[in-house]
């Protein structure tokens, strides 16, 4: 079940809110975790059974590091115990088939038969919650957050289904007292409300409308220029959308029942630097990687070359926590490369700020490039996109007057005319805060009429277009739902 489906909306959720609501305050959380363990269990009910697993082992280990006191060195091996066991369920899950098939790879190619094995299936929400219990067990260690002895809300914490299939990866410090009482109110529904609508409205109207757009364009085997240009823009168009639409809508959801989940998108294609793009993009995984992983390898604090470093380390991790493919290894490193560049670029003696428009330009085209290694399902597959986007292979079948932008017969008939559009009108919304930035100084209209109802009535006609888009075609996945 996704939350861009009818099953999910006139079903699941209003059933969920009915009993969420008529239940007695104290014993709130009951609903909320069993609800939330069927949204689950609607996928895969045996790895419900994994997810209730780590659950209570994480839960158990706290317990026992709480014993033996979270801060003493008896403490600090429970932790790296519960740590490494998570690690290790993720790793399993997520990186065995990478493993084996690489393995079988090397000794292939010196002549052994390969290694018989089975295809493990790699549990939705799987590297969101385990890195919640990772963050969990070292904040405790940390004495950042007690240890939780009460089960059913360390249990819904884990569980809650707004975020537990990709994020935002909450932590449970910010949290901790929401688990305990949480404020309601019809306020508080409505504003929870509207950033759902808005969150579904993007993921729907925009991200679905050029999937099979960039579905096309990913399985050609000899893009031409426009074909390799217009596929990797509609795929950077197509991840942002959806994947801020889900963080909204899961952030929505969450403030209807009275929990405030982080923010995990702040307009990142508006950025100034790479730097600027990895503070504003999938902002809870970056500072989780900042806090977990790149503070105590040691940061920027033992010189330029150790920075360097660490920044090209952390995002390869990051890469491959992404998925089990050299892909997201060499994406992440990457980024880490334009982050170590751009540090070296902007501390040069005498260095100067660069104008924003042109740090956007080539941060966007820095992000669209790696966005290509994302999508491609492997390195034959981007490397073509890349010999594409330099025209490499043609300009197709059709020459360059096809549909006045060259597009091969191959990728034209997917070019259709909502989807052509959908393309400039998501790059309006993604620079339309630049367009509000330059009116703050001017009069504010007066708060009346249509100027006052339209922050509600704007997400409500999205919603609507995008209830009726979702009836007239089939559900897309949430593109994260398979990392």
């Amino acid at each position: 079940m996704i939350f861009a489906s009818f099953e999910f909306l006139f079903l699941f959720l209003p059933l969920f809110f009915a009993v969420y609501f008529l239940t007695p305050f104290r014993l709130r959380n009951w609903p909320m975790l069993l609800f939330s363990w069927a949204f689950y269990a609607w996928w895969r009910i045996d790895f419900l059974l994994l997810l209730i697993a780590v659950t209570v082992f994480t839960w158990l280990v706290a317990r026992a590091m709480d014993s033996a006191d979270p801060r003493s060195s008896a403490g600090w091996r429970w932790m790296l115990f519960g740590v490494v066991g998570n690690v290790a369920v993720l790793a399993y899950f997520k990186y065995a088939n990478f493993g084996v098939a690489t393995f079988n790879q090397l000794i292939g190619a010196a002549g052994h038969a390969p290694v018989a094995w089975a295809e493990i299936v790699l549990p939705i929400g799987l590297s969101f919650y385990v890195l919640q219990s990772v963050s969990y067990l070292v904040d405790v260690a940390r004495g950042v957050v007690p240890v939780n002895r009460d089960f059913l809300n360390y249990a819904t914490y884990k569980a809650i289904f707004a975020q537990l299939i990709a994020g935002p990866i909450v932590r449970y410090a910010e949290i901790e007292q929401e688990l305990k009482y949480r404020h309601h109110s019809l306020a508080q529904f409505g504003a929870g409300a509207r950033i759902f609508m808005i969150g579904f409205a993007m993921k729907t109207a925009l991200a679905d409308t050029l999937s099979p757009l960039v579905d096309a364009a990913f399985t050609l085997a000899t893009p031409n220029l426009a074909d390799a240009w217009l596929g990797a823009t509609a795929y950077t168009l197509q991840l942002y959308f959806d994947f801020a639409g889900y963080s909204l809508m899961a952030i929505g959801l969450a403030r209807t029942i009275g929990f405030h989940f982080p923010q995990n998108f702040d307009n990142p294609y508006l950025s100034g630097s790479i730097q600027d793009f990895w503070q504003r993009w999938h902002m809870t995984l970056s500072r989780f990687l900042r806090d977990y992983l790149y503070f105590p390898l040691g940061g920027n604090r033992k010189g330029p070359g150790r920075t360097y470093v660490n920044l090209m380390t952390i995002m390869a991790i990051g890469g491959l926590w992404h998925g089990s493919s050299w892909n997201f290894i060499f994406w992440g490193i990457l980024h880490g490369g334009m982050l170590a560049a751009h540090r070296w670029w902007s501390r040069r003696p005498g260095a100067r700020p660069m104008p924003f428009a042109l740090g956007n330009a080539l941060t966007m085209l820095g992000v669209l490039i790696g966005w290509v290694l994302f999508r491609a399902k492997d390195i034959g597959t981007a490397l073509s996109m890349y010999a594409g986007m330099l025209g490499l292979h043609g300009t197709g079948s059709h020459g360059a007057g096809s549909h006045g932008i060259g597009l091969s017969d191959a990728l034209a008939w997917q070019a259709t005319p909502d989807r052509l559009w959908f393309i400039p009108i998501a790059i309006f919304f993604i620079y339309l805060p630049l367009l509000q930035g330059r009116r703050a100084s001017a009069p504010a209209l007066p708060r009346t009429g249509w100027t006052a109802a339209l922050p509600v009535i704007a997400p409500l006609a999205g919603f609507v277009l995008a209830i009726v888009l979702l009836y007239s075609r089939d559900a897309v996945p949430f593109l994260y739902f398979q990392f």
